[in-house]
């Protein structure tokens, strides 16, 4: 006995493509995602290191006169901490502009006094350039916590952009799904008829639909899940190997909130093509056939 030839056949080849075309807008959604929450938290790490940080720039005065602004900076309320930079650790700090040769001669440099405070400090950057001010020196104080500002506000931008990303790739995603599955109907519409006449309700072939489509979304988004992973793992390890980590980059960190993403996101994939399958049929079985 030959086994019956089921509605939607078990190999078809454009479900080949749909599968692809599923799999890569999930891999897309999911590298986004993890590539805003990376670039998120290494940005929110970065900016508790620098909060309560300040750097003093002095002009006007020599190795021993910072050292004497520094000791009047220890003596604030609230700082732990106040040294004059070496000329080692400024060329360290420019070396991003001056490149590995170091700093030029000839180029004028200020004195700079890195400042740390405690998280309760009342003492502020303005408060330290009064204070030195006041003792005669030439002194701007600026405060790290506005550079973290700045930070934080362009990761609020980031966030909205990858929200809006990951919206438009699901909203893809489910019109090719309602695409295909329209034409997959409309190629099977003898068969339809014929399942109409033998009694089926509309509802019986909507689960027909939406199991095959269910299924197809499952493997689909778990497909493009991994591959979003393996990708996302290869760009950091590439970066760190090169030497050009930051800070700022993404840090896969594999940690709980990590997991979930890449668990829902098939899940996520099998229910919209499941409800965008369910839902086609529904309606074209009213409106047309």
């Amino acid at each position: 006995m030959s086994k019956p030839t089921p509605l939607l056949p078990e190999s078809d080849a454009r479900e080949a493509a749909l599968f692809f075309v599923v799999a890569a807008l999930c891999f897309l959604a999911v590298l986004a995602t993890l590539t805003a929450r990376g670039t998120y938290t290494a940005a929110q790490a970065w900016s508790a290191q620098v909060e309560g940080e300040m750097t003093v720039r002095l002009s006007d005065t020599d190795r021993r006169g910072a050292d004497e602004a520094a000791s009047l900076i220890r003596g604030l309320d609230g700082v732990t901490r106040a040294d004059v930079l070496s000329h080692e650790e400024m060329e360290r700090l420019l070396e991003p502009s001056f490149g590995p040769g170091g700093i030029p001669a000839g180029v004028p440099l200020p004195l700079l006094i890195a400042v740390e405070t405690t998280p309760d400090s009342v003492t502020t950057a303005a408060s330290v350039t009064n204070t030195l001010t006041s003792a005669g020196y030439t002194a701007v104080a600026e405060s790290h916590s506005d550079y973290a500002a700045e930070a934080r506000r362009a990761l609020g931008t980031l966030r909205v952009a990858a929200i809006g990303v990951v919206v438009l790739l699901t909203a893809t995603a489910i019109a090719v799904i309602a695409f295909a599955t329209h034409a997959a109907l409309l190629a099977r519409k003898d068969i339809v008829d014929v399942l109409h006449l033998a009694g089926a309700e509309d509802r019986f072939i909507a689960q027909l639909f939406e199991r095959r489509f269910w299924t197809l979304g499952l493997k689909a988004g778990a497909a493009g899940s991994v591959f979003a992973l393996a990708v996302t793992a290869l760009i950091v390890f590439s970066a760190q190997s090169a030497g050009a980590q930051s800070q700022l980059l993404p840090q896969l960190s594999l940690d709980f909130w990590d997991f979930v993403i890449l668990v829902v996101t098939p899940i996520a994939a099998g229910l919209a093509a499941r409800t965008a399958a369910g839902g086609t049929v529904n309606h074209a079985l009213k409106a047309v056939l």
